[in-house]
Order: structure tokens, then C-alpha cells, then sequence
């Protein structure tokens, strides 16, 4: 049994001018950083607007498990499958961030044979784009603290600083910090602090932009503190727009790798979406979209999470309409929300599966509220039994969703040829995509449909923190959807809470606008914006040999 990486390093990957060509996009219109993986030029993008669109495909999953649910995995075979049948099909991902990588996740490009390539590159440094932002989002704070620190022209009041610096790396010991210390040469001493790169303002506003001038005029938005006066303080106000989007010149412009097979992958942007927005750019879905007839896309975590911000955030952002949902699930980590330690998943337990399958089903409804046709894929183990898998058949039919077994793991594009037929036949069909909820709602109303809507709460309490943050904001809110920071384990903000809880509330800690994303901030529970390291990280078995080869990547 051979391991993702070892899988990886072992296929023949094409020239990427080769797997361009399979899209149309001539040699001269990439920009390549060596033989397997290119930037897409920027007059390519803006010669191919005009064309036709095909059908955007999302893709996403149940509540996930210490048992795995194998979204991307998912995502990546089904544009193989869809190539085995056919289909001119491209896969849109999000680039991973170096946090999960050398955390507890491991790699974050797919598993078994459904991956892209190259492996390491993409999970590493790939082609620099979270470098850039990272620069891009601290170049803002170094500014914003000289300003303080040369006679403070705009009056900024330090205590009201909301902009944080960032670091594509979790590191808990950075959440809170002081800077400034050590005297009046190295600057006004105030509190701050660090979140991860990826749930930075800076990487929503790369993934919404269209092109350079909105992201410059969305740069431009980014609330960094206020002043004395209360009145709000924004990028602009510091002359930081031109140099933050020259970091970000070359990071705006979409990547292209391809799979284990040969199709093309275009991955750009990683927001989470527990924290953030959870999905890649959308300048590489609409590329996708003009250059295939079906682009799958996927966001981060489960249906109340990635999918509910891709329709209510991204799509309306970019006009996108969705004509299908995968909703991605496995036996095992429903026999977990059914109470199963992760020590036992591999064992037969219908009984368990029955009292955990609630969970699939808080999530179809969740998607089916959205107005879109929805396809339940089950990514199958060995250990799955018949019974066990005729329990979740009858499940689906009796929830109104067609069902495929995906077996991409262990046989790449063959093992999806049945979930790519059942997700072309849902494409077809007619669709009532909908938003979730009106924009000129208050903000309030906003937050309490997602809550009772999506995650099936009684209501929302409010911290005196988050309704003195939401006065703070006033009108700056209005017109705007909401993005929710919630735990991705549970329904609920509480991370124990399996299956499909019920009787209870969410709890709202602060408020915060992302004005230049376009978007209002909710952080619920204990959500951190600055994840920490398990005991045993990831990155004790990653090494590389003494010819230059990684080894222990996932």
C-alpha cells in the first residue's frame, strides 16, 4: 500500500504547456514556474469573459470527523471520472495552507489516486501566493504602526486597532502579543496580535476580487483601527493600496497543476472556512466556467459552513449560479456522529449509523433550502457492509437526493464513473438557486437565519462585546452578507455536540467588519483565528533525503 505522497511522486505528470492546450490556452499565455505548474496570464482571463459559461458544480460534506471524509479527494476524482466519460470538466480548488500541512491534517491535495500534482509544491510554497498575501497584510501593519509612530497625522487611538498581522503557520503563542516594546525608538507600545494567513482579510479580498482595480478599491476598504473620535480609520487613509496590491500582482492570477491523470486543476486561494469564507477565487471559478462545461469547485467543511458562505457570499459576489451539490459522507463518520469511538468505526454497527445518518440528513436539507439538486456521495471503505450501505441508499431516496458509491481513493477516475453520471444527470436538471437570506435585512436578522435556518438553533445571545461591536459598525454593515465563524465539528458552536442537536443557542463572542472583503464577520463559541499545534504536529515525519526527495508529506 503505497502512500499518497509515494503515489504521487510515482505518476508521470504532462508538461503543464501540455495540459493547457487540452483547455486552449497557448503556451505564450502562461506563466510557468518550471516544468509542472503555471500562473495564467492576466490577458487570457480578460480574452475569455466574453464566452459561454458551463455548469458549476459544488462540492461538500457532512460535519467532518476524526474518521475523514475525503472532500478533495472527493472533488479530484470526479474531474477525473468526468474526463474518463467524456467530459471537458476542471477541477477549482483552494491552494492549502502550510498551517494544517505541518499541523494535524497532514498534505491537502487529495488522497490515494485522485490528487494533484505536484504533490509537494503545492503543499509547500507552490508558486509563493500565500507569501504574497502574508507580505501584503503585514506591509499594512508596519504602516499603520510608523504612522503612530511619526506623529500619528490621522489621530489613530491604538486601543481601537483591529488589523492583525498574520503568519501562514499555527502558532498559538502569537495570538496575543505586545509590540512596540523597548523604548521610543522601537515605537508606541500597544497590544496585538497574529491570525493565520488564511483567515486574513487580505486572502477573502484576493479570492473575491475581479481583477487589479477591485482589488486595489477593496484594498482600499480594509477598516485597520479608529481615532480619536470614534470615526473609522481605513487602508486608504494610509497610502498602503499601491504597494500592497504590487505584492499581490502576480498572487491575483490563477494556478494551474493538473491530477494524477493528466485533466487540469486550477487551484487558487485558500481561505478556511471556519473562520473565513472557505473557498477558492473567484477569478479561478470563472475561468473554469469559460473554459469547460463543468467546473467543480469545492468549500471548506461541511454544508453549514463552505457551502452556505459559497452561496450566500461568493456567488453572489460573482453572479455564479450553482446547478448541483456533492454532499460527501462516509459510513464511518456517521457511526461516529452515532456515537462510535474512532477506535471502533471499522466495525459493523447499523444501529449506530441509524442514530448518526440524522447528521447527513441536517445537511441535505441544507443544500436543498439552497434550491439545487443535490447528489450524496459516499466515499467507500472495505470495511463498509451491504446493509450498512443500503441504510443510507434508502436514507437518500426517502430525502429526495440521488446516491453513488466513490470509490476515486483506491481507483482514481474509474472508481467515480458511477457519482460523475449521477452529477452530470443532477446538472441537467432544473434549478431555484437561491440566496439563504435578503441583503437588506439588519444585521441581527441576518445572523438569526443562519442560525435557526442552517444550524438549527433555538435563537442567538449576544455578548456585550459583540452588541457594542455591531453599534460600533452601524451602517458600515448594511448591504452586506454575513460570514460565520463557528466550529466545524458540530452543528452547534459546540464542538461536542454530534449528530443533529438540538435545544440550543448560538453564541456571538465579537463582531467585525471585513469591509473590504465585503462581508461582516460573526465569531461564535471559542472559534480561534490563530490555530495552535497538536502534541504530535505533522511535521516531525515530513524530511528529505540527501537527493532532494520529501518524504513523510501525508
Amino acid at each position: 500500500m503505497f502512500s499518497d505522497i509515494e503515489i504521487a511522486q510515482n505518476c508521470k505528470m504532462l508538461p503543464i504547456t501540455e495540459v493547457a492546450k487540452s483547455l486552449d490556452i497557448p503556451a505564450d499565455e502562461l506563466e510557468c514556474y518550471g516544468k509542472y505548474k503555471a500562473k495564467i496570464s492576466e490577458s487570457f482571463l480578460k480574452s475569455v469573459q466574453s464566452r459561454p459559461q458551463g455548469r458549476l458544480i459544488l462540492v461538500t460534506a457532512i460535519n467532518p470527523t476524526p474518521a475523514g471524509e475525503g472532500k478533495t479527494t472527493t472533488s479530484v476524482g470526479l474531474g477525473q471520472a468526468m474526463a474518463k466519460l467524456g467530459k471537458k470538466a476542471i477541477v477549482a480548488l483552494r491552494e492549502p495552507s502550510m498551517g494544517p500541512v505541518f499541523g494535524i491534517k497532514g498534505g491537502a491535495a487529495g488522497g490515494g489516486y485522485s490528487q494533484v500534482v505536484p504533490m509537494e509544491d503545492i503543499n509547500l510554497h507552490f508558486t509563493g501566493d500565500m507569501h504574497a498575501i502574508t507580505a501584503a497584510n503585514n506591509l499594512l501593519c508596519a504602516m499603520l504602526d510608523n504612522h503612530i509612530q511619526q506623529g500619528n497625522e490621522l489621530g489613530i487611538d491604538g486601543r481601537t486597532v483591529t488589523f492583525k498581522r498574520c503568519l501562514d503557520m499555527n502558532d498559538r503563542n502569537l495570538r496575543r502579543v505586545m509590540v512596540g516594546m523597548g523604548g521610543k525608538a522601537n515605537g508606541v507600545p500597544r497590544e496585538d496580535g497574529f491570525i493565520i494567513t488564511v483567515a486574513s482579510e487580505v486572502m477573502a479580498i484576493l479570492c473575491l476580487a475581479r481583477d487589479l482595480s477591485d482589488l486595489k478599491e477593496r484594498l482600499g476598504r480594509i477598516l485597520v483601527a479608529r481615532n480619536f473620535k470614534g470615526e473609522p480609520v481605513f487602508a486608504k487613509d494610509l497610502g498602503a493600496v499601491g504597494a500592497m496590491a504590487a505584492l499581490l500582482a502576480d498572487a491575483i492570477k490563477p494556478n494551474l497543476v493538473q491530477t494524477l491523470e493528466g485533466s487540469p486543476a486550477i487551484m487558487h486561494g485558500g481561505p478556511f472556512a471556519n473562520i473565513a469564507h472557505g473557498c477558492n477565487s473567484l477569478r479561478a471559478t470563472r475561468l473554469a466556467l469559460h473554459l469547460a462545461d463543468y467546473c467543480i469547485t469545492e468549500a471548506g467543511f461541511g454544508s453549514d459552513l463552505g457551502a452556505e458562505k459559497f452561496f450566500d457570499i461568493k456567488c453572489r459576489a460573482g453572479g455564479l449560479t450553482p446547478c448541483a451539490a456533492v454532499l460527501v459522507a462516509t459510513v464511518r463518520a456517521l457511526k461516529y456522529n452515532g456515537g462510535v469511538p474512532k477506535a471502533e468505526l471499522s466495525k459493523p454497527n447499523e444501529e449506530a449509523l441509524r442514530a448518526g445518518i440524522v447528521n447527513l440528513g441536517a445537511h441535505i436539507k441544507n443544500l436543498q433550502q439552497f434550491g439545487i439538486p443535490v447528489v450524496v456521495a459516499i466515499n467507500h471503505f472495505d470495511t463498509d457492509t451491504e446493509g450498512e450501505l443500503d441504510i443510507i441508499k434508502n436514507y437518500c431516496t426517502d430525502m429526495g437526493t440521488s446516491f453513488a458509491l466513490s470509490e476515486v481513493f483506491g481507483k482514481g477516475g474509474e472508481g467515480g464513473i458511477e457519482l460523475a453520471k449521477r452529477v452530470c444527470e443532477a446538472a441537467g436538471q432544473s434549478s431555484d438557486f437561491r440566496p439563504l437570506y435578503p441583503l437588506d435585512l439588519s444585521l441581527k436578522e441576518k445572523i438569526e437565519i443562519i442560525a435557526r435556518k442552517v444550524y438549527g438553533a433555538d435563537g442567538v445571545e449576544y455578548s456585550a462585546a459583540a452588541d457594542k461591536n455591531i453599534k460600533e459598525i452601524g451602517s458600515l454593515a448594511d448591504g452586506l452578507p454575513v460570514c460565520m465563524a463557528k466550529t466545524q465539528y458540530s452543528l452547534s458552536d459546540n464542538p461536542s455536540l454530534l449528530g443533529r442537536p438540538t435545544g440550543f443557542v448560538i453564541h456571538v463572542d465579537t463582531v467585525t467588519l471585513s469591509g473590504g472583503a465585503g462581508f461582516v464577520v460573526v465569531h461564535t463559541g471559542n472559534i480561534m483565528t490563530m490555530p495552535g499545534l497538536p502534541k504530535q504536529p505533522s511535521a516531525v515525519r515530513i524530511d528529505i533525503s540527501d537527493d532532494g526527495k520529501i518524504q513523510g508529506l501525508f
